[in-house]
């Protein structure tokens, strides 16, 4: 993965003129990243190329966060018109990677990141878009556009809307909007060495939104096996710190519901548009998490919809159904 052009002249600029430019692990978009090395101290190259990627969210966001507290990457160095964005480096220490090394950790760490949490939804919320009807339907959308015609199934679509408008329109009042950052998960937390706070990544989609989703982010999590037993701990940790009832469980299996389908239909367009059939892999997860959803009594319209229009054996990772 070669740095971009620019960056030699970037990294100048920003009085780093020396670095060695190592590359990182990519995530699901144009984003790049990159580590940066001079003598003792280092920080992270985002490349964030226009027209796909715009770097702006993320800045203002990260900004918007330190400013409460809360460790998002510092702003080192930015240039808009090249995507480029100098940040704190965090180091390598994911949540993800130390819960699996370490499994007597996984409490504490779960713990901690509802801790968050709770302190991040007692804020007004950010000065971003609101997470309204709008927007979940257009991502449970991506299940139909993408999951169902990969597997050949003639799904019913004006019937998926009508179902996901009888669950989702309850959500949209009665509750205080905050920042939800959307991708709250055991990867995207970072264990920043010496300090027991911990450090936030990949934030820049945040919406002003119900402050389950990032709890049904980081306990239905994607990439990584959440425990039934552990997810109820954690929700009535939630639920203990901060008076939530039982309408906060209703909203959490809506919205668990709402984005296991959004994934479901992102990782099959990652395999089938981009070329990365590992995404396609991570879909039975997602789709048993989908499931337990499901059940819950409040999803009943939308889960009528899946019995009809997806047989069981069509939910799973879409290229082993398909053979392919």
């Amino acid at each position: 993965m070669n740095p971009p052009a620019a960056a030699p002249d970037f990294l100048i600029d920003a009085g780093w003129g020396e670095a060695q430019i190592l590359p990182l692990a990519g995530d699901a978009s144009f984003r790049r990243y990159f580590r940066v090395v001079e003598h003792e101290r280092s920080a992270i190259l985002m490349d964030a190329p226009p027209p796909h990627e715009d770097p702006r969210p993320f800045i203002n966001i990260a900004r918007w966060l330190t400013d409460r507290n809360f460790a998002a990457p510092a702003i080192l160095h930015e240039d808009l018109g090249e995507g480029l964005v100098l940040l704190q480096d965090f180091g390598d220490a994911r949540m993800r990677e130390t819960v699996d090394a370490a499994p007597e950790s996984e409490l504490r760490l779960y713990e901690a990141a509802i801790d968050l949490l709770v302190r991040l939804h007692q804020y007004e919320a950010a000065d971003v878009r609101p997470y309204d009807l709008k927007e979940y339907q257009r991502e449970v959308g991506l299940l139909t556009e993408w999951y169902c015609p990969a597997l050949g199934l003639e799904a019913d679509p004006q019937g998926y809307v009508d179902a996901w408008d009888a669950v989702l329109a309850p959500l949209l009042d009665g509750h205080v909007p905050v920042t939800v950052l959307r991708d709250y998960h055991a990867e995207n937390i970072m264990l920043i060495e010496g300090s027991e706070t911990l450090g936030l990544l990949d934030f820049q989609d945040a919406l002003a939104g119900h402050p389950a989703y990032d709890l049904v982010s980081l306990l239905q999590d994607a990439r990584r096996d959440v425990d039934p037993v552990l997810e109820t701990q954690m929700l009535d940790y939630y639920k203990r710190h901060t008076g939530a009832g039982d309408a906060f469980d209703i909203a959490y299996h809506v919205l668990g519901a709402q984005r296991n389908a959004k994934i479901v239909g992102i990782f099959t367009r990652l395999w089938q548009r981009d070329g990365k059939p590992r995404y396609a892999g991570l879909c039975p997860r997602v789709w048993r998490y989908l499931e337990r959803d499901l059940a819950h009594p409040a999803l009943k319209p939308v889960a009528d919809w899946f019995d009809a229009n997806i047989p069981a054996e069509k939910r799973g990772d879409p290229m082993a159904i398909l053979g392919a």
